[in-house]
């Protein structure tokens, strides 16, 4: 069995212990493997393994690589998405999991217009008020979604967050579980034209945590194509 392989199914082993221990069942989990820099001789070998979501940062790579590799696969933009950038991705891909304000969002309105398609996004909250990171506050999610939800071509499914690096996953859990409880406030308000169906939280180091409290989407990189390597350019 080659390496990505084994990696790719030890993954998939712990998504089933970590919904076995919270009570849930696995199929409630995708497995978004984050392929980001590396060559589509190793995403090939994990779509063998069976993988059919895979997480892309930048647009022109994930384009480059939708042309290479089979149409069946989803692709989900993980990383900060620039408005000159959507155009390119808009109807082609699964998910925009990056979305963080809402001139962004508007930009998908009018590249999905003119494609006739709805667009579906997570909105994407900065859980730890961190300066390095993108997405929004907590506090101003609310009003964002809000805003999001009057725009016909796009759809929210649920939110995104990037926790911080931690060398001890459990303190990233009240993180995570604030996302959770964010996420039951928001459904809570019966917004026309969102649901909050996906959570994307938890990677290589806490996703057994993540889904723990209640996530769908864990974006693991690491854990299945190894360390990254940011030289190939």
């Amino acid at each position: 069995m080659s390496l990505l392989k084994e990696n790719y199914e030890i993954v998939l082993e712990n998504i089933k212990k970590a919904c076995e221990k919270s009570g849930r069942d696995p199929k409630e989990v995708t497995l978004i493997a984050v392929s980001k820099t590396k060559p589509v001789e190793m995403l090939n070998e994990v779509y063998e393994a069976g993988s059919r979501d895979f997480g892309e940062n930048k647009v022109q790579e994930m384009c480059e690589k939708m042309e290479q590799l089979p149409s069946d696969i989803k692709w989900h933009m993980i990383g900060h998405l620039q408005t000159n950038k959507v155009k390119y991705i808009v109807g082609k891909c699964e998910l925009i999991h990056s979305v963080d304000s809402l001139h962004l969002a508007k930009e998908i309105e009018k590249q999905a217009q003119k494609a006739d398609v709805i667009v579906p996004i997570l909105v994407e909250i900065n859980i730890a008020n961190e300066e390095t990171k993108f997405g929004i506050d907590r506090s101003q999610a609310m009003e964002l979604v809000k805003e999001i939800a009057k725009l016909p071509h796009v759809q929210i499914k649920g939110l995104m967050t990037i926790a911080p690096y931690v060398e001890d996953s459990e303190e990233n859990r009240a993180y995570f579980h604030q996302i959770w409880q964010l996420s039951v406030d928001i459904k809570n308000e019966n917004i026309h034209n969102v649901s909050m169906d996906i959570l994307s939280m938890g990677m290589t180091g806490d996703y057994m945590v993540a889904i723990e409290e209640g996530s769908t989407m864990v974006r693991v990189g690491t854990g299945i194509f190894g360390e990254r390597n940011y030289n190939i350019h």
